[in-house]
């Protein structure tokens, strides 16, 4: 058995190892920065975009549609007859759960289970 003992001489590094790792580390760090700084103005630059797009879309459409405004008697009509609609697609249904055990000697994940101490019984 040999004895491999690792040991760090500062003297053995060099100059250019030690720019390489400077300009590495100042590398990672400055990307890392601007990441963070891109994610977190990354909804202004979507408000652009959208801006953008609407500006475009208003710019070709000539016609100005009106404005519609709906009153509180219609929009309780629609709720109700919205509700109305979604409790008549379901069924009445009994709400009683049964649970049966049934035991099994077998079974897929046992099987699995038993294969892998298996395994590790023979190392």
């Amino acid at each position: 058995m040999t004895n491999l003992l690792i040991s760090i001489n500062p003297a053995n590094i060099d100059e250019k190892a030690l720019v390489i790792t400077i300009v590495g580390y100042c590398t990672v760090f400055l990307l890392l920065a601007c990441m963070v700084i891109l994610f977190n103005q990354a909804h202004h630059i979507q408000d652009y975009f959208l801006y953008r797009s609407r500006k475009k879309k208003t710019s070709t459409e000539v016609v100005n549609k009106p404005e519609q405004k709906i009153t509180g008697d219609e929009n309780a009509a629609i709720c109700t007859a919205l509700y109305l609609y979604f409790t008549e697609l379901h069924d009445e249904e009994k709400y009683v759960v049964t649970v049966k055990k049934i035991s099994r000697a077998y079974s897929p994940w046992s099987s699995k289970i038993y294969g892998i101490f298996n395994t590790l019984k023979h190392w």
